[in-house]
């Protein structure tokens, strides 16, 4: 395929889930949801299932609201909508990682809400770089393991699971490599990024692998194109709507990083390679690290931000919140002053699963545009 195609075929993956998952149904595969974020799909996909990502969607929520207060986290309860609208329905499993209040939250209204699909919480230690902290983990992803075998009746081999994680480390290696590609090409638009990324939540790593070296390729074999546009970075937990990126894109900013969690967030930080492939995936998420969600007390993300902003000279930074998310609130105000002292223009916007109108959020990006422009 040329590159147009691939950037077509992305985006047919990243809007039809629901088809991606029916053809792995039909093909025999068990299907097992996976929520935000960290979430060891490993163990799946070492059992022969097909991780699936749940991140909600841009729904109007109506069943949802008798399990959850208004003022709560527009991706967990638009989860649970679309469980309840019987958008999953197949799956074997869903497993939510137990890393903010309303993930918590999610997980047991889930089980109640939609109790034709088992709900397997990932619980991780709030301290995990400790011996006892990575011991605790490992111990987690057992159990997780456990109750994987006992929904889809699949069981995990220590061979498979070292085979699993060498594609996941392949896939982000690759997903790296197409970040740096994406920074010089301007013409793939915020639209069209958006998409490669989100593709990969539904289908199986190896295959999104595949069609991304393919566009690597086709990159590779042209020139990137001098489109004019502004670099900015942008981060958060995520901003996937395409009216929000079509607005970065009439406004001829060019993505050139990211700190989504979402997108490269999840990418940076590989399993090593011992003999011992259950600590392995634990050491994995004891090296993750610079996240809004995981435990530091140095908040050291803040200055990871104003690092990448610098490294790749962005004109400015782009802070998508997503409206009700506490762990992105409370970095915020840290973000905006290490930006400001260190002369980086910053802009925050309010993202939600609920807008509909982005009238707001484009005349805030709009002005800030005219101000890095100058």
């Amino acid at each position: 395929m040329n590159k147009t195609e691939l950037l077509e075929k992305f985006h047919e993956i990243a809007v039809s889930p629901r088809a991606q998952m029916d053809r792995y149904l039909a093909e025999g595969k068990k299907v097992v949801l996976a929520a935000p974020v960290y979430t060891p799909e490993e163990l799946v996909h070492a059992m022969g299932a097909v991780p699936m990502g749940v991140w909600g969607a841009d729904v109007e929520l109506n069943k949802a609201k008798t399990y959850f207060p208004a003022f709560l986290c527009s991706i967990v309860q638009s989860i649970v909508e679309l469980g309840m609208n019987g958008d999953y329905k197949g799956a074997s499993a869903i497993m939510v990682p137990h890393l903010c209040d309303s993930l918590k939250a999610m997980g047991q209204n889930f089980r109640c809400a939609v109790p034709d699909i088992p709900f397997i919480p990932v619980c991780y230690p709030q301290n995990r770089k400790p011996e006892y902290g990575l011991e605790f983990t490992i111990s987690a992803y057992e159990r997780v393991a456990r109750d994987l075998s006992a929904a889809t009746g699949l069981t995990l081999k220590s061979d498979a699971l070292a085979a699993s994680i060498a594609v996941y480390n392949e896939h982000n290696a690759v997903m790296r490599e197409l970040s740096a590609a994406l920074a010089i090409h301007g013409e793939i638009t915020a639209c069209q990024r958006s998409d490669i990324f989100k593709s990969a939540f539904f289908i199986r790593k190896e295959e999104h692998t595949a069609l991304v070296r393919q566009l690597l390729k086709a990159l590779q074999a042209e020139p990137a194109e001098r489109t004019g546009k502004i670099p900015v970075m942008i981060s958060g937990i995520l901003a996937d709507s395409p009216k929000f990126n079509k607005i970065l894109d009439e406004n001829g900013l060019h993505i050139v990083v990211d700190d989504l969690a979402n997108e490269s967030r999840q990418y940076r930080t590989d399993a090593p390679v011992t003999d011992d492939p259950m600590r392995n995936l634990a050491v994995k998420f004891q090296n993750t690290d610079n996240c809004s969600l995981l435990y530091d007390p140095k908040k050291a993300r803040v200055n990871y931000i104003v690092d990448l902003c610098k490294k790749n000279r962005v004109k400015g930074l782009i802070i998508a919140i997503t409206k009700f998310c506490d762990p992105e609130e409370f970095d915020y105000p840290l973000i905006k002053r290490a930006c400001d002292e260190n002369k980086i223009p910053n802009v925050m916007v309010e993202v939600d699963r609920q807008m509909v109108e982005y009238g707001q959020v484009q005349t805030t990006l709009d002005a800030f545009r005219e101000m890095i422009s100058e």
